[in-house]
């Protein structure tokens, strides 16, 4: 039987709120060292790269902390749980977009900053896309809605206009997929 790399001796939430906690581990490490970690634990998310006809749709809002407007992957999450992963997607695209997918694959899931969060997020891509009326939260008031053409997602990858790390995270997994 291995030992663990690292043993946690100690665990203090520090900080919570309805969205997420804050905890400060001390740990022992395999060679003896203490130390300290900061952990933020968040639920899982969900990404929806929704394409039709050679477009995908991103939204654009403000994000209060970088204090910028940027565009993204519709995304979200649900504190009260409950939902499925492919659930909280349709939900989440119906909301913010307005779209309702016919298909919903899921592609993979990935970790936020594996460094200091336990935060993951489930990608899925959606297809045969119908639009309804979105049905957004008072938070998303000023959300914009958008097709852009594959190839123009990339150039704003690559130019920098997209700085979410999670879209350009999720977009580089389709492309490897072969989604797009």
């Amino acid at each position: 039987m291995s030992q663990a790399e690292i043993t946690t001796t100690a665990s203090e939430v520090v900080y919570r709120n309805r969205w997420m906690t804050v905890r400060e581990d001390r740990i022992l490490r395999a060679n003896g060292q203490p130390g300290l970690y900061g952990v933020v634990e968040k639920p899982d998310f969900t990404v929806i790269a929704a394409v039709e006809r050679g477009q995908i749709y991103l939204v654009e809002q403000y994000r209060y902390p970088v204090q910028g407007r940027y565009w993204e992957l519709p995304q979200g999450s649900h504190e009260d749980g409950g939902l499925t992963p492919q659930e909280l997607a349709a939900a989440e695209l119906r909301e913010e977009t307005g779209l309702v997918a016919g298909s919903l694959q899921p592609v993979g899931h990935l970790f936020v900053a594996v460094g200091y969060s336990t935060q993951g997020y489930n990608i899925f891509f959606a297809t045969d896309l119908v639009q309804h009326a979105p049905a957004r939260e008072p938070e998303e008031s000023d959300l914009i809605v958008r097709a852009f053409p594959i190839d123009e997602v990339a150039q704003m990858i690559i130019d920098g206009v997209i700085k979410d790390a999670t879209a350009v995270a999720t977009f580089g997994l389709l492309k490897l997929k072969g989604l797009i």
